[in-house]
């Protein structure tokens, strides 16, 4: 996942349950044909070097159906970031910085953000990357309100995109809010696309959004990236090098990345993959593998506990458009039920710190100045209190029926029956479904009726943004960003873009605090739009801890722990240069995500060929 992008019958022959390349012996040699980014069922063939060959993992789960890159969820590797499609820039989690991709230099003003694009960069078919590509990009969410970059529109953080000169993109920043932060986060995220193929394709679907995305986009990919789409299947996705990638000489000198193929196995679990890095046909995976320590050949960014470094906290988002979840009581009550304890023990093996109420995270040394552990302690429902459930649900009215010491059904104060509130999470995910099991059956325990529901990752995402859930399983702005932790809040909190049911939205996904509603916190939104605008540190350590006041008092979402963006584990068994926390030359990413991409010209041959 990953993320989300993930914890654990582990398969005992792994090559027999599930067919991987990288399970068979491979020639010394390339395909025999690799075509030209052409996708199909293998029928050509597919014998690539071992030593020419990075497999990675976690980020693919079930056959390949969508390779759009303007869709809501994409697959492997449109999905991860500056492998065939590019940002404007990446970030650096390791030291809070910007890292120049396809724009050179940027320009944050009190009224505007700017971007030049650097000339050197082209698109797979020898067009230029300009400013025009960059402008039609981010002026598609302005046309339409599904997609991923629209926020910045809808959100009201800009009023218009221009181009200063061919290379140079400005962004004007709305007068009442002035906020750069969505800016820079979106120019981090979002991927450019080319204009002379993306206009031509809306212009034959009749400019109608819900057309064009019904194209999968699987042949010919017309990227930036440092890789082309070669083939797929329901067993595997493979890219190949574009050896004339503007960015060799921009970035690497002329060198090339060292992988000529990089490939991505299709599994249905993280078992499959925790048992491909150990034997060595999986070489790099963002997928969870509990009890890392145990793993042969298999390391992560820190040799030792936690192993991985937490940035993001794994939430459940209750569908607050509907009754019971719309009583705060009873979010009160479930957050209270939950077995923290063993979800970072069992569910997670231990990757994590003790959870604190809010959305702080308490240890980042950027966060933790914004933290209170008074008002957590007094007014914070995220730690494992029975008794405190129980007399929140009877503060709301709620009975719990129980028989035999299970229990039978929950009422409400009226003596109706409540409906069982549904938990939904991908199936395969292995840990997310160990923590939803954890949730369930300590929250039946104190006599709320909830129950699991487990789905194939492509329904999931759908689910999650047209708000189709009961509750739902999200771990809300994984990557870190320029924004953090206040795009954490804005994700979770923010009613500027407050829409129904059934309409596709990626910001409060639980629906929570309705603008045109009864019992709209107005505060909510004003100290989202006053934060990015302080200047004054005592000032900005104030608004953040009134922001997680309201948080914590109203439990809009359920914190379960805290996490790692990416699961970052690999072995070097077929390939060696991956960095560590002892040598942090990049962060921990995935090679061919995010700023990880630059791993892929660091890497050599395990055998030195």
């Amino acid at each position: 996942m990953v993320r989300r992008p993930l914890a654990s019958a582990l398969i005992a022959l792994a090559c027999v349950a599930v067919p991987l390349l990288g399970c068979r012996k491979h020639k010394n040699t390339g395909p025999a044909s690799t075509g030209s980014n052409q996708s199909g069922s293998s029928s050509s063939p597919t014998a690539f070097a071992r030593n020419e060959t990075l497999y990675v993992g976690g980020r693919q789960w079930g056959e390949p159906s969508n390779f759009n890159p303007l869709a809501g969820w994409q697959d492997w590797p449109v999905n991860s970031m500056n492998l065939i499609y590019e940002t404007l820039v990446m970030y650096n989690p390791v030291e809070g910085k910007l890292v120049p991709l396809l724009a050179e230099s940027w320009d944050v003003k009190g009224d505007s953000v700017s971007f030049t694009i650097n000339k050197a960069a082209k698109w797979n078919d020898g067009k230029p990357v300009t400013g025009e590509d960059v402008k039609y990009t981010f002026d598609l969410g302005k046309q339409f309100a599904s997609l991923l970059m629209s926020p910045l529109w809808t959100g009201k953080y800009i009023t218009d995109v221009k181009l200063t000169d061919p290379q140079t993109v400005t962004f004007t920043l709305d007068a009442t809010k002035k906020n750069a932060l969505p800016v820079l986060d979106a120019a981090v995220e979002i991927r450019i696309v080319p204009k002379h193929v993306i206009e031509p394709m809306m212009t034959a679907a009749g400019n109608n959004i819900d057309e064009f995305l019904k194209n999968k986009m699987d042949k010919e990919l017309v990227g930036s990236g440092p890789y082309k789409l070669l083939t797929y299947s329901s067993e595997k996705i493979v890219t190949q090098r574009d050896d004339n990638y503007w960015g060799n000489a921009v970035f690497f000198g002329g060198k090339l990345a060292a992988p000529k193929f990089v490939t991505h196995p299709i599994f249905k679990s993280n078992d499959h993959f925790s048992v491909g890095l150990q034997q060595g046909n999986v070489d790099t995976s963002a997928s969870f593998l509990p009890r890392i320590q145990e793993k042969k050949n298999v390391k992560a960014w820190y040799d030792k506990a936690p192993y991985f470094v937490s940035a993001t906290i794994p939430m459940l988002w209750p569908n607050v458009l509907q009754a019971p979840l719309d009583d705060v009581h009873l979010r009160r009550a479930m957050a209270f039920s939950i077995n923290y304890t063993d979800i970072r023990e069992l569910a997670v093996s231990g990757y994590s710190d003790p959870l604190e109420s809010g959305m702080i995270l308490p240890f980042d040394k950027l966060e933790n100045k914004y933290f209170s552990a008074e008002d957590a302690k007094q007014f914070g429902a995220s730690r494992y209190e029975v008794e405190a459930a129980k007399a929140e649900l009877k503060t709301g009215g709620y009975t719990s029926v129980f028989k035999d010491g299970e229990l039978v059904e929950m009422k409400d104060k009226s003596g109706k029956k409540v409906p069982t509130i549904t938990i939904k999470s991908p199936t395969g995910w292995t840990d997310w479904e160990s923590i939803v099991k954890i949730v369930v059956k300590s929250m039946r325990a104190a006599g709320i009726d909830a129950r699991e529901k487990f789905v194939d990752a492509s329904l999931f995402w759908g689910d999650l943004y047209t708000a189709d859930f009961d509750v739902i399983m999200f771990t809300p702005t994984a990557p870190p960003s320029p924004s953090t932790p206040w795009r954490r809040f804005d994700v979770v909190l923010s009613g500027a873009e407050w829409a129904p049911k059934g309409e596709k939205r990626y910001k409060n996904l639980g629906r929570f605090n309705n603008p045109k509603g009864p019992g709209y916190i107005a505060r909510i939104d004003e100290l989202l739009n006053e934060i990015p605008r302080i200047k004054d540190e005592a000032e900005l350590v104030k608004a953040y801890r009134e922001l997680n006041l309201i948080f914590m008092k109203n439990q809009p979402t359920l914190p379960l722990v805290y996490r790692a963006d990416q699961f970052y584990e690999f072995t070097e068994q077929a390939w060696k240069g991956f960095p560590t926390a002892a040598n942090p030359f990049l962060p921990p990413q995935m090679p061919g995500d995010r700023l990880g991409t630059r791993i892929l010209w660091h890497l050599t041959p395990a055998g030195g060929k």
